[in-house]
């Protein structure tokens, strides 16, 4: 193979020059580095200015990082075994600072030079009444590595990459060392001229060098710009492709009738005009079905805006035209209830209804699916059981999926599956887009409807923020609302990991809340996830009925309860929340004519990123909204994969602070296809072949919502 800048690049890592299979084994694991191409695309997340060293006698503030340049002496091993740790002086010419190292002290004791001139960079950390740099990074001021750019890279790391000499210093010596290869063969540009001419870019190869080793700040701007344009624009490129694909080569079955069942149930059946937003969404839908192309659509509306309603009548506008329609929710109660609900809305109409759930066993569960597979049940009700094999419909038109961040995308995908050759119409439906589909909605690879516009009468919920120290408060005010007829939710948080923990917390809730509002006057419920069903629809039904006043639960509530007549929802340990569970929960209220409210209880001492969620909750109602701060709190997730959040498929890019960038390079990307659908043009021959190598992997898991 010939020495090119691609054979370098796609280099196993353990063959560059001062890593070697131990130190690659590690970047691997915890880096997810495997090749050098993943090792110059690991990028600083910020840079030292070299050229700065502060005087010690200057240093008064702690968690500043500095830059100090001094002779080295006074070096010693403090304790024994474990507990050892080592301590240097650097002297300046105004003062001493104190170094400290707890890991690496063997090696340190046998490396480090008293005496030697030494430049230190690091953490001031204050400590019994004096100044000290924990873990400093050393270099003598003659590093070729260090004197070669005046901003020094600083990246990412973890103990065991330190314990390795693959902290930033370490890293920093490979990466210089490979660029220094690269010189001889640089890499490759594959933006067209036209484009880098526009938008003033740097030259690729000179952007991976000066996003490492810039010589100034406006060399790291212009190569941060190019990288974040490179990242941005292809993505756009690969979504612009592959909702072309999806335009022209996945049919849509073609509703072209608006039949009985849709105009007898819009006509006869519904008690209420519906909103204007609702027939809005309405008529995008309708537009989609009829045009032969396959629906992918998000419908998006608070809680109560009236979602499942428009859901409904997208299922009649299916069987109008032959085809069977399912609904999907994640927990078996939300699944019920959307099952008696549309049994009743449907009552007048000849509509056969069926649900299928886990519990649906034996003769029961075979005659289901014979009748399914018939085509004689028109419409199935679910949960994730609807997704598994054995489910075969007759011919399968609309497929909606509820809450629709509950489930994963592989999941999500089976649907695709359940109508062949043509797949099923697609609509997802939720309170709160999860940031993965935020992402996609931004980049318009989504088809996106919003209903933002609640039925008359209903009022937004006042949410308020109360520590432990304000219990008291929260019990008189329950008191207030219960004296006033109302009903009271609270939440406790369920985490696998540590359920008995949790479930011992809610115990713990139930006595407290016995002792402050005993029996008879006060009747409470409880519900958690490890109940049988039946008692935990003996418990709700008691909720729902005002048998009791008080329901203590865990999330099983979170999706699916309607009490009406319940105001107020208090969420302990809210921190533990995510802000779309956040959300959810409080929908739960607010549902009647009545004013609601919505308490969040925390600890006293929460993090900063529980504190900003929780001021969101307390700032706005509106879904969008929430779902950005999400965003930001979590990122994207992989966009174009299986992860839903946290995983950002982007190194540098940011889509919220780059929006505006985001929005250029799509505009860009629709019009380049446009002229040029395949990419074969000459000036676009370099673009696409970069397209293709580092996308070649993807299996398009963005076509599913």
């Amino acid at each position: 193979m010939p020495n090119t800048s691609k054979s370098i690049l796609d280099t196993p890592i353990e063959y560059l020059k001062g890593v070697g299979p131990i130190k690659a084994d590690l970047l691997k694991k915890e880096l997810g580095i495997f090749t050098c191409m993943d090792l110059l695309q690991s990028y600083p997340f910020r840079h030292i200015d070299k050229t700065k060293f502060h005087k010690i006698n200057e240093i008064n503030t702690a968690d500043d990082f500095v830059q100090i340049k001094g002779i080295l002496n006074r070096i010693q091993i403090h304790g024994t075994q474990r507990k050892r740790r080592l301590t240097a002086q650097l002297k300046d010419n105004t003062g001493r600072m104190e170094l400290v190292w707890f890991k690496g002290v063997n090696w340190l004791e046998k490396n480090l030079e008293a005496g030697m001139e030494y430049i230190a960079y690091g953490k001031i950390n204050y400590f019994n009444g004096r100044y000290n740099i924990p873990h400093p990074e050393l270099s003598l001021p003659n590093d070729k590595i260090t004197t070669s750019s005046h901003l020094a890279p600083v990246y990412h790391s973890t103990e065991k990459l330190n314990s390795k000499g693959l902290d930033s210093k370490g890293r920093r010596k490979i990466i210089f060392l490979l660029l220094q290869k690269l010189k001889e063969v640089p890499l490759a540009e594959h933006l067209p001229d036209y484009i880098l001419q526009k938008l003033k870019l740097m030259d690729r190869h000179e952007a991976l060098v000066n996003v490492h080793f810039p010589k100034n700040e406006i060399d790291l701007k212009q190569a941060i710009r190019r990288v974040k344009f490179d990242e941005a624009f292809y993505f756009q490129l690969r979504m612009s492709q592959l909702k072309a694909d999806r335009l022209q080569n996945i049919k849509g079955l073609v509703f072209d009738k608006v039949g009985a069942y849709f105009n007898t149930f819009y006509k006869e059946c519904i008690p209420f005009e519906l909103t204007g937003a609702q027939k809005r969404v309405i008529k995008e839908i309708r537009a989609d079905l009829g045009s032969g192309v396959h629906m992918n659509r998000l419908l998006q509306g608070d809680v109560g805006s009236g979602k499942t309603m428009v859901g409904l009548l997208s299922m009649l506008l299916a069987l109008d035209n032959g085809y069977q329609a399912c609904m999907i929710a994640p927990t078996e109660i939300l699944a019920q209830q959307h099952f008696v609900s549309l049994k009743k809305d449907l009552s007048q109409l000849n509509i056969e209804v069926a649900y299928l759930a886990g519990s649906v066993k034996g003769k029961k569960r075979k005659v289901l699916l014979e009748r399914l597979a018939s085509g004689e049940i028109q419409i199935l009700i679910g949960t994730h059981a609807v997704l598994e094999p054995p489910v075969v419909f007759k011919n399968l038109g609309l497929a909606i999926t509820d809450e629709q961040h509950r489930f994963g995308v592989a999941q999500r995908s089976k649907l695709w599956q359940k109508n062949k050759p043509i797949p099923p119409h697609i609509l997802v439906m939720t309170a709160t887009p999860i940031p993965r589909t935020l992402a996609m909605t931004a980049y318009g690879d989504l088809d996106v409807s919003k209903i933002d516009e609640l039925p008359p009468g209903r009022k937004p919920i006042t949410t308020m923020h109360k520590k432990e120290e304000n219990r008291l408060y929260v019990f008189g005010f329950m008191k207030k609302l219960i004296t006033e007829g109302r009903q009271v939710y609270i939440v406790y948080p369920l985490i696998e990991e540590s359920a008995t923990l949790d479930l011992n917390n809610l115990m713990q809730g139930y006595e407290s809340l016995e002792r402050d509002f005993p029996k008879p006057e006060y009747q409470i419920s409880i519900v958690h996830g490890r109940m049988k069903t039946e008692d935990k629809d003996y418990e709700m039904q008691r909720f729902i009925r005002n048998e009791t006043q008080i329901m203590i639960a865990t999330t099983v509530i979170e999706v699916g309860v309607n009490v009406p007549n319940a105001s107020l929802m208090i969420i302990e340990n809210t921190e533990r929340f995510g802000l779309s569970q956040l959300h959810q929960l409080r929908g739960r209220v607010g549902r009647g004519s009545d004013k609601s409210y919505c308490i969040l209880m925390s600890k006293n001492n929460i993090s900063k990123d529980s504190y900003k969620r929780i001021q969101t909750m307390v700032n706005t109602n509106d879904g969008f909204e929430i779902a950005e701060a999400d965003l930001r709190l979590r990122g994207p997730g992989n966009i174009d994969g299986t992860m839903q959040s946290g995983v950002n498929m982007f190194k540098l890019t940011d889509i919220i602070r780059d929006s505006e960038m985001i929005k250029v390079c799509r505009e860009m990307a629709i019009r380049i296809f446009e002229k040029d659908p395949n990419l074969t043009m000459d000036v676009h021959k370099k673009m696409r072949a970069h397209l293709e190598q580092n996308f070649h992997l993807v299996k398009g898991w963005s076509r599913i919502s």
